[in-house]
């Protein structure tokens, strides 16, 4: 072994010189990209941007409901950052959201997402929220992937059931929701009565006023009108019973014989005047005269059929 010489035995120790120090490797800041989204055009996204602008690098944002499955802003968000992870793998790459239901409507919407997620290394990052903080899809984050999976679902069912309870709760007092109509209840009765008086229904039209919505203090259209009439007809119930009047009594006509009259009523008729019948002589007698008596001349017809 080589002994360097100011080491040898019995010299005393000096100090040899300064060793240089190793260069340090500056640590790469990681690289934060954000996600908004809010589903309609009413509402607004200046909160989120307002948290996601001091920490990211970059941020996209849209306005789309989660029920849309191609959400073009959140696919450049995620393509942007497995770009970056795959150009340079030691690089920290965190996905970063307000909160947890702006990525995903369901579990398995969100369970997929977290599955690419770790397969391409990238972090998810929530800034709101009692799951608040940054996890690594890889080791106990895959477990807390699943768990915020189920946590979405669980929400969204709640916010669902929440809604349909309060739309029941409405409609028990009255209030179905939607549109307003255009021609109420009063306006309606109005018209029925207008109508009922012949009024023509286009000029009904001019004599209604819209309440309420963004037509406001204009007229109803005439197709409106004709149909809130047609199911105020279809509804309506009878207020008076029905009197149901005799038909009027047809008159007999008066065929000659062999032209409709039966053989068995011409022999009958015929053998009571034969017989002298003073009231069938009368009454062929009538009928001689000009009388309406349907009898009278039936019997006439059988006389003149004998004595011919």
């Amino acid at each position: 072994m080589i002994l360097p010489e100011d080491r040898c035995p019995g010299r005393p120790w000096k100090p040899g010189p300064p060793v240089e120090a190793a260069p340090v490797t500056a640590v790469a800041k990681p690289i934060r990209i954000g996600y908004a989204r809010c589903s309609t055009a009413q509402q607004e996204l200046a909160s989120q941007l307002a948290a996601l602008e001091p920490v990211c690098k970059r941020i996209f944002s849209e306005k789309i409901s989660t029920r849309v499955k191609t959400r073009p802003e959140l696919e450049k968000a995620l393509k942007l950052a497995y770009d970056i992870k795959e150009a340079a793998p030691d690089q920290e790459v965190i996905l970063t959201v307000h909160e947890l239901k702006r990525l995903a409507r369901n579990a398995a919407e969100l369970m997929t997402l977290s599955g690419q997620l770790q397969d391409a290394g990238v972090q998810l990052e929530l800034l709101t929220g009692p799951l608040t903080g940054i996890y690594d899809p890889n080791g106990m984050g895959a477990m807390f992937f699943a768990v915020l999976a189920v946590a979405a679902q669980l929400d969204r069912n709640y916010i669902r059931e929440k809604t349909l309870e309060g739309q029941r709760t409405a409609a028990a007092k009255g209030n179905h929701g939607g549109r307003p109509k255009v021609i109420d209840d009063d306006m309606l009765t109005f018209a029925v009565a207008l109508k009922n008086k012949g009024v023509p229904v286009p000029d009904i039209a001019k004599k209604l006023t819209i309440k309420t919505g963004k037509n406001a203090g204009r007229h109803p259209s005439v197709a409106s009108l004709y149909r809130a009439l047609a199911e105020a007809e279809e509804t309506a119930e009878p207020n008076d019973a029905q009197v149901i009047s005799p038909r009027r009594p047809i008159r007999a006509r008066i065929t000659g014989p062999g032209s409709g009259t039966g053989p068995e009523l011409m022999e009958r008729l015929t053998a009571q005047v034969l017989d002298g019948d003073t009231v069938l002589d009368n009454l062929a007698r009538q009928a001689e005269d000009g009388s309406d008596d349907v009898v009278a001349q039936l019997l006439a017809q059988a006389r003149n059929g004998d004595n011919q």
